[in-house]
């Protein structure tokens, strides 16, 4: 063997204990001249940027800031659901389809942001409602909607200098209330004594501009006012007898038909078309769909809400959209009938209920007031049949294939049904003053309303660099933890109980780090009880209730090893002794902290966040100690923890934050006023091939 052959050999496995050797293993190791050589010049080449970056006084990393929605309405009995609202567009896409006429044909389909999601729901006491509530920088605006008994209104609201102001003044609502009434009475007197009345009434629209009712029991038309525009969808408003069709072409009009003055309106260019609409009566929205996507719409102004995806389509070409009484939501392509159904990660999962045995590609479809599900073939004589959504069984009701004898004589692109009945008491059965309905928890007179951070969907992301004092290699991957918090509040709007739900999404530490929570407004004491953390290790002391021992405001700590923690969904449930103020309860993610390598004393924070009665502030370290003041961030302002308002993909193992996000640099040398969004996967934000599980 050669010499060269010999260096070759001995050098793999030096080269390999020196690489190692850059991440320190415990706080107090200790190291060598020639490794501290190699450690150095590795990190000036991998994070000399980031340790360079020219950043603000007074800037703390934060992605979020803190906005107080103020809502003033004087009803006794209004309910209010406030969501985070962005209405920018991504991954923008033109797709080919087959449209309901057969034809091939394309559309737009696109995804909201993941935060278009609810932040809050309660009601206004004393003509008040109050909350402060986390929301991501980049958004400048909430949706506010209002629901009294079984009407809906809504409105978007600018978010400015911190804070959403709100005031509900209802002169619309009451006129066209007083018109339903009347309307509804005429209908019971001319019934009165009559037989073989029809309690439904199907309402089809074509892409030729017809508009025209069905009657179920004998097949009869009636020919009402001419649309705008052909159409392939149509939906109802039952509370508000509105009738709802997106134009077939030119930016795709919302357009709005009066059932009690036979006119049409058009409320604005939504922008998209496709086959498939429903109207929830549950939430007061539109729910529309093209190929394997579901979007929600709000009606009185063709605002997009939200988006969610659909899996397991065999086809996702034409159909309808759906809901049975149940609230089930059921979408028929030229694939089958499917029930689509709300899945953990917020997706639709299709299971398909009837496919190739269907006489024809379904095209239109509605639930009458018996639950029976009405479906048309798009043909210029349309059929209709109806089908069973248990077994999947059909029967021709009228048209050409049917026994009736009945035909339509014309194309039936869209169904929808029209049932007239009197409305029907919304029970209060836990006697808390908040209907059924409208209560998130019907049996339980302590509980009724939800707020949540981020939203009810979306995850936020604390992520930690474990060497403080000492300087990271700023991949924020030591330990990172993705969180959703739930204030449960009672009629009073009140807090009574945090859920707190969390998975530790990385484990790049080689340390063995715990996560606590301080709780800063609220003492020990008033913590009844916190079950559902995991404490192995045998270092943290709790109180009989599970609150942190020796702390002067509660403290709660999720788990005491980040390494048996990995991948692992976990709830953890705070129940306070009495109810509390929002106020007095704080904001999540609260004061939340690492604790490093099993050293109680050792904690890491967010920047200028204090640290708990049990922290203590290392100055007195071997090596450079690069926080001495603190107030846990560099003397170049970098900090070891970030908060962010989404699901944080962390970059990999010793890849510093900036070279996996693009826009990071700008991000903080700015003081987070330009791309505030850095962390999202829009089109060049990110270097996948850095960022784990992205590739």
């Amino acid at each position: 063997m050669n010499t060269k052959s010999i260096f070759r050999f001995l050098f793999i496995p030096v080269f390999l204990l020196t690489i190692q050797s850059c991440v320190k293993d415990t706080l107090t190791e200790t190291v060598s001249p020639e490794e501290e050589t190699v450690v150095e010049e590795e990190e000036e080449s991998s994070t000399n940027d980031i340790t360079n970056l020219q950043i603000p006084e007074g800037f703390e990393f934060e992605t979020s800031e803190t906005v107080t929605v103020t809502i003033n309405d004087n009803a006794s009995n209004a309910i209010y659901t406030v969501y985070a609202y962005d209405d920018r567009q991504y991954n923008i896409e033109e797709v080919d389809i087959i449209n309901d006429e057969g034809q091939a044909d394309t559309a737009v389909t696109f995804e909201s942001d993941e935060l278009n999601q609810i932040l809050f729901k309660g009601r206004p006491v004393n003509g008040v409602l109050e909350q402060t509530i986390m929301s991501p920088s980049y958004y400048s605006q909430v949706y506010i909607r209002r629901k009294e008994g079984n009407m809906f209104t809504s409105q978007i609201v600018d978010i400015q200098n911190g804070a959403a102001n709100y005031i509900f003044s209802d002169a619309t609502n009451k006129i066209r209330q007083a018109e339903i009434a009347s309307f509804k009475h005429k209908i019971t007197q001319s019934r009165m004594g009559a037989k073989n009345v029809e309690i439904d009434t199907l309402f089809a629209v074509n892409g030729s501009g017809q508009l025209f009712s069905i009657n179920p029991l004998n097949g009869s038309l009636k020919e009402l006012a001419a649309m705008p525009m052909g159409s392939y969808t149509a939906a109802i408003d039952h509370a508000n007898m509105y009738l709802y069709s997106i134009g077939k072409n030119n930016g795709n009009p919302l357009m709005r038909y009066d059932m009690i003055n036979d006119a049409w309106t058009t409320i604005s260019n939504l922008g998209m078309g496709g086959p498939r609409l429903a109207f929830n009566d549950n939430d007061g929205l539109l729910y529309f769909s093209t190929r394997s996507k579901v979007y929600t719409i709000d009606p009185s102004n063709a605002t997009v809400l939200n988006t969610w995806d659909i899996n397991n389509l065999n086809n996702n070409s034409g159909g309808d959209l759906a809901f049975s009484a149940d609230g089930t939501l059921f979408l028929s392509s030229f694939g089958g009938l499917y029930r689509l159904d709300l899945d953990a990660d917020n997706v639709y999962q299709a299971t398909r209920i009837s496919a190739d045995n269907l006489p024809f590609n379904p095209t239109s479809m509605t639930f009458d007031s018996n639950d029976e599900l009405w479906l048309a073939a798009n043909g210029s004589d349309s059929d209709l049949i109806i089908m069973d959504t248990v077994t999947g069984g059909w029967e021709y009701i009228y048209g050409p294939n049917s026994t009736s004898g009945v035909n339509l004589g014309r194309t039936v692109n869209d169904l929808t049904t029209y049932t007239v009945s009197e409305d029907i008491e919304d029970p209060d059965t836990d006697g808390d003053g908040i209907t059924d309905s409208d209560d998130e928890y019907p049996d339980d007179p302590d509980k009724a309303f939800e707020t949540f951070t981020p939203s009810k969907y979306g995850w936020g992301t604390l992520a930690f660099e474990d060497l403080w004092p000492y300087l990271g290699d700023y991949d924020f991957n030591d330990t990172a933890v993705n969180y959703r918090f739930v204030a449960i509040q009672n009629s009073l709007n009140e807090v009574v109980q945090l859920d707190i739900f969390f998975e530790v999404t990385s484990d790049g530490a080689g340390l063995s780090n715990a996560m606590g929570l301080e709780l800063e407004s609220i003492a020990p004491n008033q913590i009844e009880s916190v079950v559902g953390n995991v404490l192995t290790e045998g270092f943290i002391n709790v109180a009989a209730n599970g609150t942190e021992e020796g702390q002067s405001r509660a403290v709660i700590i999720l788990f005491d090893n980040n390494e048996t923690m990995l991948n692992v969904a976990t709830e953890v449930n705070v129940k306070f002794t009495t109810p509390l103020s929002v106020a007095q309860v704080g904001i999540a993610p609260f004061n939340a902290f690492l604790i490093i390598n099993k050293e109680r004393g050792r904690e890491i924070h967010l920047p200028n966040r204090l640290r708990t009665s049990l922290g203590v502030n290392t100055v007195d370290v071997d090596g450079i100690n690069q926080d001495p003041d603190g107030n846990y961030q560099t003397d170049s302002r970098l900090p070891w923890a970030i908060n962010v308002m989404h699901n944080f993909k962390v970059p990999k193992e010793r890849v510093p934050v900036n070279e996996a996000y693009n826009f990071f640099n700008d991000w903080a040398s700015s003081g987070g006023n330009s791309y505030s969004d850095w962390y999202k996967d829009n089109p060049g934000y990110r270097n996948i091939i850095y960022i784990i599980d992205e590739q």
